[in-house]
C-alpha cells in the first residue's frame, strides 16, 4: 500500500487511551490508516521526519465566533484604551478616516478601565457625523452614537436593556437582547464581507493549531451577522479560503413552526440560507444555541447572590425570554437537537438544568449530549446535579487568564474559587470541553491549557487554584473532550486509525515542559486531512 503521508520520528500523543503514544503515523485519502508497526512494509508519496517533535491531534475549539473574529480584525479595537480620553481620541482618528456618512466599527469596547460607560454624547463630539457602532468586548452590549440612534425605527420605552439618562433619554448603550435594536441598522453584513471574515478567522485558528471550530450561534440572537450566514461558510470552503472543519450552532430564535404531523416530533425548523451541497466532512450543523443570561464583564450574568460592586445590590438577570426558550428547547430536544444553553451565572446554570431535566423527563433521550456553554460560576451544590443531568461543561479558561483579577473581585473570595471549574467537574464525572469564545478572549488553545494547569491570571494571581488539572487532562479537554461535546468524536479528537488525519506539530511537548512555558510552545505545522494548512514540516 502506498500512503499519501507518513510521519516518522515523532513523539505522538494520540489522546486514545487504547494506544496513547506512537512514533509513526500514516494517512491515506485524508484519514489515518495506521501507527507504528501497522505501517511496516508501506511507503508514501510524502515522508516527513519531524525530528522528535511533539505531534498531537488538532485542537478542537468547541465554542468560537469565527465571523465576529474576522470582522473584528478589520475594526477599531478599543481594548488597549485605558481612559475615556484615550478611547475618544482613537474613535476621532477612525472617524476622520471614514467616508462622510460611513460607519466606524469598534470592537473591544470595555467600560471597566475607563471608569464608566461612554455615552452617545461622548461619541457625538468626536464622530464627525459618522455612524459609530461599538460592540462590547463581552458581546453582551452595544454602544452607538446619535447618528445610529436616529436610524432605529423605534426605541421601546421601559425596555431594561435600553440604558437611559436621568431624564429618560437613551444614552446609546444597549444591553443583552436590546442589542438587536442597534444590529437592525448595521446588519446584515454582505456574503462577501462574511466570507472574507471567516477566511481571516480560519487563518488565525490554523496558526494556533486549531483544526475544528464550532461557530456558537448563527441565524439570530446576540451573535447574528446575517440571516444567510451559513451560505458564507459554504462559499468560503468552496473557494478554498476556509481550511478548517467547522460546525454551526443554530440560534434558538431562528427556528419556527413547521406544521409537520404531531407524531413526527418535528414541530420546529429553520431557514438559514442553505443550498445544495451543504453538509460534508468540512461543515456540519451542531447544537441549538440559546442565551439564558449575560456576561460577567457587562455585570449581566445572572447570580443568586449579588456582585461585589459599589452601589445597590446587582444580581444580573435571567433572560426575560426564558419561557419561550424553555418551550423551544423542549420541542428541539424532542426533535433530536442537541441543546447548547449559554449560562454564565449560577442562577442561569440552574435555569439551564431545569430545561434539560424537563426535556429528558418529557422525552427521554440517553446520549443527547446537551451542553451548557460557559458554566462560568457553579456552586458546589450544583455539581451533583450537573453530573446527573449528563451535560457537558463547555468552558473558556482564557477568560480567567485575561479577566480573572476583575472577576475574582466582583465574585468575592469564596465564589472566586467556583469560576470556570476544572478539577471539580472531572471529579464529579462531568464532561469537560475546552473552548475560547473568540474574540471575547485570546483563542489560543495552548494559552488556555496553561491556565487550566496553573490557574493564574495575567497578573499572576491564583484564581481557584484547587481547580487546577493536569496537562494531560487539559489536552484531553481541547481534543477528545471538545470533539465529544460537538458529537464528532468518531471523526476527530484523537489520532486513531479511521479518523481524519487532523494534527498539529509542536516545538515542545505540553506534558513535559515547565507549565509556565506551555503557552509559548511554537506551532510548527497544522494539518487537516493530511494537508498542511499552516506552517511547514520541520526540516
Amino acid at each position: 500500500m502506498r500512503l499519501d503521508l507518513l510521519i516518522d520520528n515523532a513523539r505522538i500523543r494520540t489522546m486514545d487511551p487504547r494506544r496513547p503514544t506512537a512514533t509513526r503515523l500514516g494517512a491515506l485519502h485524508g484519514r489515518i490508516v495506521g501507527l507504528d508497526e501497522e505501517l511496516d512494509g508501506t511507503d508514501a508519496g510524502c515522508v516527513v521526519d519531524v525530528g522528535g517533535r511533539s505531534v498531537l491531534p488538532g485542537f478542537v475549539d468547541a465554542h468560537n465566533h469565527l465571523a465576529w473574529t474576522g470582522l473584528a480584525a478589520h475594526s477599531l479595537d478599543l481594548g488597549v484604551a485605558q481612559s475615556i480620553e484615550e478611547a475618544l481620541a482613537a474613535i476621532a482618528a477612525a472617524a476622520a478616516n471614514a467616508p462622510p456618512g460611513g460607519w466606524v466599527d469598534i470592537v473591544g469596547y470595555d467600560q471597566r478601565p475607563l471608569g464608566r460607560h461612554l455615552t452617545r454624547a461622548d461619541l457625538d463630539r468626536v464622530s464627525k457625523g459618522r455612524k459609530v457602532y461599538a460592540i462590547h468586548t463581552s458581546g453582551h452590549a452595544h454602544l452607538v452614537n446619535s447618528a445610529v440612534l436616529d436610524l432605529i425605527d423605534e426605541v421601546p420605552a421601559g425596555d431594561p436593556g435600553v440604558v437611559v439618562d436621568a431624564v429618560g433619554r437613551p444614552t446609546g448603550l444597549f444591553l443583552e437582547s436590546a442589542t438587536t435594536l442597534a444590529n437592525s441598522v448595521r446588519q446584515p453584513y454582505s456574503l462577501a464581507e462574511l466570507t472574507a471574515a471567516i477566511a481571516t478567522a480560519s487563518a488565525i485558528c490554523a496558526s494556533e493549531g486549531i483544526t475544528f471550530a464550532a461557530e456558537a450561534g448563527i441565524g439570530g440572537g446576540l451573535t447574528s451577522r446575517s440571516p444567510v450566514e451559513a451560505l458564507a461558510y459554504q462559499n468560503a470552503i468552496e473557494s478554498g479560503q476556509f481550511q478548517l472543519r467547522a460546525q454551526l450552532m443554530v440560534a434558538a430564535q431562528s427556528i419556527t413552526a413547521t406544521g409537520a404531523h404531531p407524531d413526527d416530533g418535528l414541530q420546529r425548523a429553520f431557514p438559514l440560507g442553505l443550498r445544495s451541497g451543504f453538509g460534508s466532512d468540512r461543515l456540519s450543523l451542531g447544537g441549538l444555541k440559546a442565551w439564558l443570561d449575560g456576561g460577567m464583564m457587562a455585570r449581566t450574568a445572572a447570580l443568586s447572590q449579588p456582585y461585589v460592586v459599589d452601589g445597590p445590590p446587582r444580581y444580573g438577570a435571567v433572560t426575560p425570554e426564558l419561557d419561550a426558550i424553555r418551550e423551544i428547547s423542549l420541542a428541539a430536544h424532542a426533535a433530536g437537537w442537541q441543546l447548547a444553553l449559554h449560562a454564565i451565572g449560577d442562577r442561569a446554570v440552574d435555569a439551564a438544568l431545569d430545561i434539560v431535566e424537563a426535556a429528558q423527563r418529557a422525552h427521554p433521550r440517553p446520549g443527547a449530549c446537551h451542553r451548557i456553554e460557559h458554566c462560568g460560576l457553579v456552586r458546589p451544590d450544583q455539581l451533583p446535579r450537573l453530573a446527573a443531568a449528563d451535560v457537558t461543561a463547555v468552558v473558556q479558561p482564557t477568560f480567567l487568564h485575561a479577566y480573572g483579577d476583575d472577576y475574582a473581585a466582583i465574585m468575592g473570595p469564596v465564589r472566586a474559587d467556583w469560576m470556570y471549574r476544572g478539577r471539580a467537574f472531572l471529579d464529579h464525572g462531568i464532561p469537560l470541553a475546552g473552548s475560547s469564545d473568540r474574540p471575547v478572549a485570546d483563542g489560543a488553545p495552548l494559552r488556555a491549557i496553561q491556565f487550566m494547569v496553573q490557574r493564574r491570571s495575567r497578573s499572576g494571581a491564583a484564581i481557584g487554584p484547587y481547580e487546577a488539572i493536569s496537562p494531560e487532562e487539559a489536552l484531553y479537554a481541547y481534543t477528545m473532550g471538545a470533539a465529544t461535546a460537538c458529537r464528532v468524536e468518531d471523526r476527530v479528537g484523537s489520532l486513531t486509525p479511521g479518523k481524519y488525519a487532523d494534527l498539529v506539530v509542536l516545538g515542545s511537548d505540553p506534558v513535559t515542559v515547565d507549565p509556565q512555558q506551555i503557552a509559548d510552545i511554537p506551532v510548527l505545522a497544522t494539518v487537516v486531512g493530511a494537508g498542511l494548512i499552516h506552517g511547514s514540516w520541520p526540516a
